[in-house]
């Protein structure tokens, strides 16, 4: 997945997708186990379980760490984040995250 592309863009081209789809899809591109995929991005492989299965979202801090990690924009993955937490609580805002 290419770093030079905005938030913009990639919800544009993707669509509106949920942090644990961003997850999951960026770890099976590189055809990574859920532990390998764990250690690389420094989370337990159960906790990458539970963000891939959206049982958790992940805070801000946290999702731009794991997107430094992946070499991702931050302000990506943080919206990402964000706006799963509003769907969750049932809010029709939309995020949308300067750099």
């Amino acid at each position: 997945m290419s770093t030079n592309h905005s938030s913009k863009e990639f919800f544009e081209r993707y669509g509106e997708l949920s942090f644990s789809e961003v997850l999951r899809g960026f770890r099976l591109s590189e055809e990574s186990s859920q532990v390998e995929f764990a250690k690389k991005i420094g989370i337990s492989a159960a906790n990458l379980c539970d963000l891939e299965k959206g049982r958790k979202i992940p805070s801000a801090s946290r999702a731009a760490m794991i997107a430094r990690k992946l070499g991702l924009p931050e302000t990506l993955l943080i919206q990402v984040a964000i706006q799963d937490e509003l769907r969750k609580q049932n809010f029709k805002y939309s995020v949308l995250l300067a750099a």
